[in-house]
């Protein structure tokens, strides 16, 4: 039996875990605050984690891609554009991502002399079950960058948004980057046989999410 608590002793929040009758008094952690601020509706949190499960299990990124747009992004407004890089655009992914229960999330990996942006490794107990393991890597491009406003991003499709002169490069910079973490993180999982998918995320302003999952490097 398992289940979760949000308890608030001196001020701190923490996650109650209780497994197997025995009571873990754990942090809860800042990637769970962040959630719990961007999506205060049981009903989103609920679409969340529908989106997220189908990722883990299909790597099908679309459907996440699409709630970004249509829900998270939504809380953001113009005067966050002056602050917004590739780091807001990974926490954000980030957030809905975070699952600790069932993958080893490591946030700028260290691989080589470079570091991945994000890896979700399946933990060694749950690779029984039906999960992929990831390596995602995340781009932004500015409004300015496109020389669009967000009301025309929002009138193309994935593939027109993906000839934009900007997204193309990030992509392309961003598969040069993907191809050589690959092998060296699957060097460091030798016998793992993991089931690695790799992708490329670009985050157009706060309105449009193009991505692309690529072929593993022989």
């Amino acid at each position: 039996m398992r289940f979760f608590l949000n308890c608030d002793i001196d001020r701190y929040v923490f996650s109650c875990k209780i497994l197997d009758g025995y009571v873990f008094l754990l942090p809860f952690s800042y990637v769970e605050r962040i959630q719990e601020m961007l999506l205060p509706e049981s009903v989103d949190k609920d679409k969340a984690g529908q989106v997220e499960k189908q990722f883990y299990q299909t790597g099908n990124l679309q459907p996440l891609c699409q709630f970004m747009e249509e829900t998270y992004f939504k809380v953001f407004d113009n005067r966050d554009y002056r602050w917004t890089n590739e780091l807001t655009i990974k926490t954000a992914f980030l957030t809905l991502l975070f699952n600790d229960t069932f993958y080893i999330m490591d946030s700028e990996t260290s691989l080589g002399r470079s570091y991945a942006d994000l890896t979700m490794i399946i933990r060694p107990d749950m690779r029984k079950f039906q999960l992929l393991d990831f390596l995602i890597e995340f781009k932004y491009v500015s409004l300015k960058q496109a020389d669009l406003t967000g009301e025309k991003l929002k009138q193309k499709n994935i593939d027109e948004l993906k000839t934009l002169e900007p997204v193309k490069e990030k992509l392309a910079e961003s598969k040069k980057q993907l191809k050589s973490y690959q092998k060296i993180l699957q060097s460091s999982y030798p016998k793992k046989n993991l089931r690695l998918h790799i992708y490329s995320v670009v985050s157009i302003g706060y309105d449009r999410v193009v991505w692309v999952e690529h072929e593993l490097a022989e």
